[in-house]
């Protein structure tokens, strides 16, 4: 499988540290608006260093792997499709639903693969979870809470030209940070009738939240509650709680920082992915998949707005 890497930021060096574990991979292109990052990285790979992205395109490969600020991923990944590539997406698949609507559509048109890299859904732990779940072992599902209370320091966001940024960044803490656990509370407890939420700036000098809360009704008749910020210092473990009527289960994980380190859960996804695209059949997280938990982002905002109930 030959691979283009787009984006010559950190979570591109996870990409290709990722992808480099799979015994017949191999990265063949990388694209970046930062020539001397980009460069670096492509070194790293043994592959060849783009500043132009129709020219990256024109590459011969068989898929992308997108890291770029979020804002441009369906954009990014809708120009690879038409070129005949599959498309494996950093999380958020984009920074609205109607940019993700236009992916799936033309996805859908050229009958290519689209996965986002939601890579905690491959944990051993979350995947045993969710065998529980579905196995009844905790009764009916009553009370899911996601807890996230991390810390990035100013010069995370001042050292960015997109972070925090509604453009690009879509939002702050929800869309950027908090994503990967309402994605898990989707993924465990199914999806959303409506949901009621708050979101402030409380530390951060930037344009959109660095905290919100979300009083989420599920369609089963479930209740979750999401709470997360990046102003809390030095930063605690996220913790997600489940209650059943027969069991309660708590999951934790230490705080991420913002620079990824260990690229296992990426290569599972990449592993995953390759696999979908080989056999024919969907990623463990694909377009639509990818596109709830924008949905459900995008109704807590216009909840903060309105002082009410949402549906996503």
């Amino acid at each position: 499988m030959r691979i283009g890497i787009v984006g010559g930021g950190g979570i591109s060096g996870t990409h290709v540290r990722a992808a480099q574990g799979i015994a017949g991979v191999q990265i063949v292109a990388v694209y970046g608006h930062n020539q001397e990052k980009t460069a670096a990285l492509a070194a790293s790979a043994g592959a060849a260093a783009y500043r132009d992205f129709a020219a990256f395109l024109r590459h011969p490969m068989d898929m992308v792997a997108i890291g770029s600020p979020s804002g441009l991923h369906a954009e990014q990944a809708i120009a690879a499709v038409r070129h005949g590539l599959h498309a494996l997406v950093e999380k958020p698949l984009d920074v609205t639903t109607a940019r993700i609507d236009a992916l799936i559509a033309e996805a859908d048109r050229a009958d290519r693969t689209i996965g986002v890299m939601f890579q905690e859904r491959l944990l051993p732990e979350v995947v045993a979870l969710k065998r529980r779940l579905e196995a009844g072992e905790l009764g009916t599902p009553l009370f899911i809470s996601g807890q996230m209370h991390w810390y990035r320091p100013p010069e995370y966001y001042a050292a960015s030209t997109w972070r925090g940024t509604t453009a690009l960044d879509g939002g702050g803490v929800l869309i950027n940070q908090g994503i990967h656990t309402l994605d898990l509370m989707l993924h465990l407890f199914g999806r959303v009738r409506r949901v009621s939420g708050r979101t402030a700036t409380r530390l951060h000098v930037i344009a959109v939240e660095d905290t919100a809360a979300a009083l989420i009704e599920f369609e089963s008749g479930a209740f979750g509650v999401f709470e997360g910020t990046t102003a809390a210092a030095p930063g605690f473990a996220r913790r997600i709680e489940i209650a059943g009527s027969a069991g309660r289960v708590v999951y934790e994980d230490p705080a991420r920082p913002a620079v990824v380190t260990d690229a296992t859960p990426h290569q599972r996804v990449f592993e995953d992915f390759i696999a979908a695209v080989q056999a024919g059949r969907a990623p463990m997280c694909d377009a639509r998949e990818g596109r709830r938990s924008v949905a459900l982002i995008e109704a807590i905002y216009r909840s903060t707005a309105s002082g009410g109930f949402e549906a996503p």
